[in-house]
């Protein structure tokens, strides 16, 4: 299974916190699908972790979240 590394085109550009907490959070989302989700969903998780980081967030827990909430039902009316 690709790690989060495998969809950032310029590693260079983050320095090793950052790529930690990028990781971590990609980490933890996975670990709340089930296991045979679809290799494009975990691409658009791990694109939208990095361009969180990409955007100033470093905590891995709202990397995490956010990546998230593009599969979740919006709440009700």
């Amino acid at each position: 299974m690709p790690t989060i590394f495998h969809y950032i085109r310029e590693p260079a550009v983050f320095d090793p916190e950052i790529l930690s907490a990028m990781g971590a959070a990609y980490e933890s989302a996975l670990q709340t699908l089930p296991t045979s989700t679809p290799t494009d969903v975990r691409e658009v998780i791990a694109i939208r972790i990095i361009s969180g980081a990409r955007a100033g967030e470093r905590d891995p827990d709202k990397l995490c979240q956010n990546a998230l909430s593009a599969f979740r039902a919006p709440a009700g009316p």
